[in-house]
């Protein structure tokens, strides 16, 4: 892992977020993977929309990379162990080059274009902006002397006019190449809602928009400078030993499963697709074997030893969720049984007893004592780090867990005397500012959505809950 490696490499990153990043980084992937390129995807930061997207376009998972969760040494590891057999691994930033969590960007893009080496591609909304382009690229450059801004792109380019100032300006003042000028075009920016992007998988038709950003990403980039950049990065040593192989989930009901590994059941459909795949490897690689439960068509639940709940959007969801109503009582029951569950964000809003949103109300799962509305203004972005100060089945008293959240729900109504809060919130809001994660019977649910890389114990102690489940015979 430590021996020095050939990976051509870049970051795509900007002054600011929504600069245009994720539509050139799609258009720059789809028009490399045309010409035969392999290319791995890789997201700055903890999200699950954008590495969706880059996911498709790729044809190989994206993985998450950041420096607030991971340390550098799990960074690099799983950055050398994911670009193995492609010619090139691209690099999408997240917000500013320079933006953390704190004075000195703790957390940013720039952090991991130092820990991986990987020259900086700036992307540059160039609205209403001409001769001050360089200043600003210009500032970008000296801020810090580590981070190499190796070229620039022009982004919401007006005329041909407009881009030869910008492009001049750029080459004579900062001696940066210009790799490419897009032009001001809505018809291949990609659609978002409330939590951003609209994820790949819920309409075909956004594809469209994909093929309109590679067709222009192709006409309008210098393929050729781009890749050369890439090409020029040094070798990079690896780091910690990540697990490798995303596990095959299998799907539909299992008949006479006969496996010693614990069955752990993984809900898994249009409401519910954010799931870091490092987090169902690490499951594998603890012991359990993963099935795929579909919440809005299975009408109960397999002999399963454990339940993973991840986020999605379930409110948009939820007049079909509310509709499995056989699922939702089977789901109920077996939590009263002791099944052990872990539900993050949009899991544990399906878990509690409705979900409100547009005025309109739907009955959940009902384990959780509390209901769900739906605000239009974020109750809690960004990362969160809680201590577990409360007794729970996946983590022990005292420990620290870092994570994030995103969520335009707030828990109501809730009923404190028949569950408990077992984290205090250290930073970001949780489910109301000082408190989360949900405890009831062998139920862990709570706003902070971990990664295994961070927090690999998280997945260990889930199987070993499991194991002891499948053990009692309580699900026999």
């Amino acid at each position: 892992m430590n021996k020095l490696k050939k990976i051509p490499r870049l970051i795509i990153a900007a002054p600011k977020g929504r600069s245009g990043k994720t539509t050139i980084t799609v258009g720059l992937i789809a028009t490399l993977i045309s010409r035969d390129i392999k290319v791995q995807p890789f997201k700055k930061g903890p999200d699950f929309i954008d590495p969706g997207w880059l996911t498709t376009v790729a044809g190989r998972t994206c993985r998450n990379l950041d420096s607030f969760l991971m340390d550098k040494k799990t960074i690099r590891g799983s950055f050398v162990t994911h670009s193995q057999g492609v010619d090139i691994s691209i690099i999408e930033g997240a917000m500013g080059l320079y933006d953390g969590v704190d004075i000195e960007g703790s957390g940013s893009t720039a952090e991991i274009a130092k820990t991986l080496q990987a020259p900086v591609i700036l992307v540059v909304d160039c609205t209403r902006m001409t001769r001050s382009v360089a200043a600003m690229v210009q500032g970008f450059q000296n801020f810090d002397p580590d981070i190499n801004v190796a070229g620039v792109i022009l982004n919401n380019v007006a005329r041909s006019r407009h881009e030869n100032m910008l492009r001049m300006s750029i080459e004579r003042y900062c001696g940066l190449p210009v790799l490419g000028a897009m032009p001001k075009n809505k018809q291949y920016n990609i659609p978002d809602r409330h939590l951003g992007l609209i994820p790949v998988g819920e309409d075909m038709l956004l594809k469209q928009a994909v093929e309109r950003a590679a067709e222009s990403a192709h006409n309008y980039l210098d393929l050729d400078k781009i890749l050369a950049i890439a090409a020029a990065a040094p070798d990079l040593a690896g780091g910690t030993k990540v697990p490798v192989a995303l596990p095959t989930i299998k799907q539909g009901a299992l008949a006479n499963y006969t496996s010693k590994r614990p069955l752990v059941g993984v809900l898994l459909d249009r409401a519910f697709t954010f799931y870091y795949p490092e987090n169902l490897e690490t499951l594998s690689s603890a012991g359990a074997e993963l099935l795929g439960i579909d919440a809005i068509n299975d009408p109960a639940l397999p002999q399963l030893d454990a339940l993973f709940i991840g986020g999605g959007f379930p409110e948009v969801a939820a007049a079909d969720l509310e509709k499995n109503k056989s699922l939702r009582v089977d789901i109920k029951n077996k939590i009263e049984q002791g099944l052990p569950v872990y539900a993050e964000c949009g899991g544990l809003m399906y878990l509690g007893r409705t979900i409100s949103w547009q005025k309109d109300q739907h009955q959940m799962v009902g384990a959780l004592p509390f209901d769900v509305e739906m605000v239009a203004r974020p109750q809690g972005h960004g990362y969160m780090e809680v201590e577990v100060d409360g007794k729970n089945p996946f983590f022990p008293v005292g420990m620290t867990i870092k994570g994030h959240e995103f969520h335009h729900s707030k828990v109501i109504n809730i009923d404190r005397h028949k569950a408990s809060f077992v984290y205090k919130v250290k930073r970001g809001w949780g489910i109301d500012g000082q408190r989360d994660g949900l405890v009831y019977k062998n139920v862990l649910a709570s706003y902070n959505h971990v990664h295994a890389l961070a927090i690999p114990c998280w997945a260990v102690n889930l199987v070993e809950r499991a194991k002891e489940y499948k053990i009692s015979g309580i699900r026999d």
